[in-house]
C-alpha cells in the first residue's frame, strides 16, 4: 500500500471505522443489578469490557469468518485474538484491530472502533472480495507523516493560494490542526502535524477512500508545499 505513496514521508496509512450504541443494550448488562457509569475511566471501561464481551466475539467471528472465506484464506493465513474490549485479527496482508470503549461526552453509549493497518497491496483494496469484507466500514483514512509538518505553515500556503484549485482551509486560534477542503470533493482533511486524516461523511469500502483520496491528491497539486505533504 505504501508503495503508491514516498515512504520517506508517510509512516504508515490506517483505514479508521466508528459505530456504537447504548450500554444498557449490551447483552452483558443487567437491569435491575449493574448501573450506567457516569464517566468514561479505566474502571468503567473494564466494567464495558466485560458485557460487551459477548458482542465483540459475535462481531470479531464474523470478520474472521468472512476474510476467510471472500478472500480464500487458509488456516495458517490468519489468526483471531480476543481480550475484551478489544479484538486483533492478524492477516497475512494487513491487520484489524476491533476495540469497545465508553463514550467521553456521554458514558452512557459505547462506541466501536475498527482499525484496518498493515495493508500490503492496494491492488488487493481494490477488489470485489475485499469490498465485500469491508462494506460501509470505515469512514476515514489517516496518513501517519514521519517528519510531521507545522500546522500553521499549511495554513498559510492554503491562505496564499487566495481560493485557487477550489482548496480553502479553517483553523481555531491555537492551530492545533487545520481542516482542508476541496470543492467538488465529498471529504475534509484533518492535519494535525503528526498525521493527515481524510475525513468522509458516509462509510465506505477502503477502495472508496482510495478514490476520494486521490481527487483530493490531485486537488493539492495545484501548490508544491501542499503536495510535499502526501507526495
Amino acid at each position: 500500500m505504501t508503495g503508491e505513496l514516498p515512504s520517506s514521508i508517510i509512516a504508515g496509512i490506517s483505514f479508521i471505522g466508528r459505530s456504537g450504541g447504548m450500554v444498557k443494550a449490551l447483552g452483558g448488562f443487567k437491569k435491575g443489578h449493574h448501573t450506567l457509569p457516569d464517566a468514561a475511566n479505566a474502571t468503567t471501561n473494564a466494567f464495558l469490557g466485560k458485557i460487551c464481551a459477548s458482542e465483540l466475539a459475535t462481531r470479531a467471528e464474523a470478520l474472521f469468518q468472512q476474510v476467510r472465506t471472500q478472500l480464500d484464506y487458509k488456516r495458517k493465513d490468519m489468526s483471531l485474538s480476543l481480550a475484551s474490549p478489544g479484538a486483533v485479527l492478524a492477516a497475512k496482508d494487513f491487520s484489524v484491530e476491533i476495540s469497545y470503549a465508553l463514550e467521553e461526552a456521554d458514558p452512557g453509549r459505547y462506541v466501536v472502533t475498527t482499525i484496518l493497518r498493515d495493508l500490503r497491496s492496494a491492488e488487493l483494496a481494490r477488489t470485489e472480495e475485499f469490498s465485500r469484507v469491508f462494506a460501509r466500514m470505515f469512514g476515514e483514512i489517516s496518513f501517519g507523516l514521519k517528519k510531521g509538518v507545522r500546522v500553521e505553515a499549511v495554513v498559510d500556503t492554503i491562505e496564499n493560494l487566495e481560493g485557487e484549485g477550489g482548496i480553502s482551509v479553517s483553523y481555531p486560534s491555537d492551530c492545533h490542526e487545520c481542516v482542508i477542503s476541496v470543492e467538488g470533493v465529498d471529504a475534509q482533511v484533518r492535519c494535525t502535524g503528526g498525521t493527515l486524516d481524510m475525513v468522509l461523511p458516509r462509510t465506505g469500502a477502503p477502495r472508496e477512500l482510495m478514490e476520494t483520496f486521490a481527487a483530493v491528491r490531485s486537488a493539492f497539486s495545484v501548490s508544491r508545499e501542499l503536495s510535499g505533504l502526501i507526495g
